[in-house]
């Protein structure tokens, strides 16, 4: 069968890689087209476009950028139609995938979606949309089968695909002496995979960090996950002038081995909140956006939460450090209370075990690719 695969960022294009190894198991035959990134293309993918080129993050870099978007849309739409698939699979990148999803509806090409658009979150009424556009729902978060039930749209509930990528994980037994690093403790600084986020995130880390360094008078050293998809110089221009006063240092595509020798960490809320917690790393999420955008955000939002540890949990587990409350201070100031021999340290690893619990077992890709096949033999013997 034929499969076109549409994720549009890092982390998607990860999950999106794994399911096609995956499906590619259950179906020799597969053939794999689609918009990713280098790890859908190793997993066998041929790629149309790669995320990088559509990665605009918030509602004014959406709205400044609209034209760009539209062909986007438009050259994935002939793409699509050119080369027929089966099926297409939309993989999280709600703003872009769900366009793609109406269109294949009204062209009668079968949709499958894995890793839902954030719908609980804000203008709920989208699972409608979802509903009515989307063949089947495959869902990564333990709270969402409910959540969709209330629609009347019965959907999968696969597990978490992090899970996946924890458990086949193997740290670097020698990390830091690869890296040239030293033998201090680590604090972790996790900005984001977006430009846009780095630019905004990285600098406030840095100044809590000095003020971490001068409160502990040396005793870290601090580490910035960096992705190589982004220039070199959005990291290493930002830090140029700290080196002397700052034992400070940029790794690139190494989160989890960075995550694995981690003390604690300031991490921007995403998909890395819930990857910190996995690796049970105490953390204090960080989030900013424009001004526009938040305001947009504050009136939509429809849950207590951005993080998706606290959102599991449905409890504080971590603090949620939002825009005007996102100050260098206070990021120094909350992160000090997750340091060895701190209560809140105590505090926030016992509610990752409450996260643990909930999150259930690995598999999430071997599970959605059964089932996707299971759909697609059904749907084909019925035609």
């Amino acid at each position: 069968m034929k499969y076109y695969v549409i994720a549009g960022e890092r982390s998607g294009d990860l999950h999106a890689a794994n399911l096609i190894k995956a499906i590619a198991q259950e179906d020799k035959q597969a053939e794999f087209r689609g918009w990713g990134g280098e790890q859908m293309e190793e997993a066998g993918a041929y790629l149309v476009t790669h995320y990088r080129n559509m990665a605009f993050m918030g509602f004014w870099e959406v709205i400044k950028n609209l034209t760009t978007i539209r062909k986007f849309i438009k050259k994935c739409q002939e793409d699509i139609l050119l080369w027929k698939p089966d099926v297409v699979i939309l993989v999280d990148y709600a703003g872009f995938n769900m366009r793609i999803a109406k269109f294949c509806k009204q062209h009668t090409i079968q949709v499958f979606y894995y890793i839902s658009p954030k719908v609980w979150a804000w203008n709920q009424s989208r699972a409608y949309k979802i509903k009515a556009t989307v063949d089947r729902l495959f869902v990564i978060l333990p709270f969402e089968k409910e959540f969709f039930k209330k629609y009347e749209y019965d959907v999968d509930y696969v597990g978490n695909p992090l899970l996946d990528e924890i458990d086949a994980f193997k740290p670097q037994s020698d990390f830091l002496v690869k890296n040239n690093l030293s033998e201090k403790s680590v604090i972790a600084l996790l900005p984001g995979s977006r430009y846009q986020e780095v630019e905004k995130m990285l600098s406030v880390m840095l100044d809590a960090a000095q003020l971490l360094n001068k409160e502990k008078k040396g005793q870290y050293q601090f580490i910035i996950a960096g992705v190589s998809n982004l220039p070199k110089a959005l990291y290493e221009d930002k830090i140029a002038t700290l080196e002397k006063e700052l034992n400070v240092s940029v790794i690139y595509n190494q989160s989890y081995d960075l995550l694995s020798v981690a003390t604690a960490a300031w991490v921007t809320s995403g998909t890395a909140t819930l990857e910190t917690a996995l690796f049970h790393v105490p953390q204090v999420v960080c989030y900013r956006t424009s001004a526009f955008t938040y305001q947009i955000v504050r009136v939509l939002i429809k849950v207590k939460y951005i993080s998706l540890v606290n959102l599991i949990a449905n409890e504080p587990v971590v603090v949620e450090l939002i825009q005007s409350e996102l100050t260098p201070q206070k990021a120094f100031n909350e992160l000090t209370k997750l340091l060895p021999g701190e209560k809140g340290r105590q505090s926030q690893l016992e509610g990752y075990n409450k996260v643990d619990k909930l999150m259930g077992e690995p598999g999430a890709s071997q599970r959605t690719a059964r089932l996707m096949m299971k759909y697609l033999t059904s749907s084909s013997q019925s035609q």
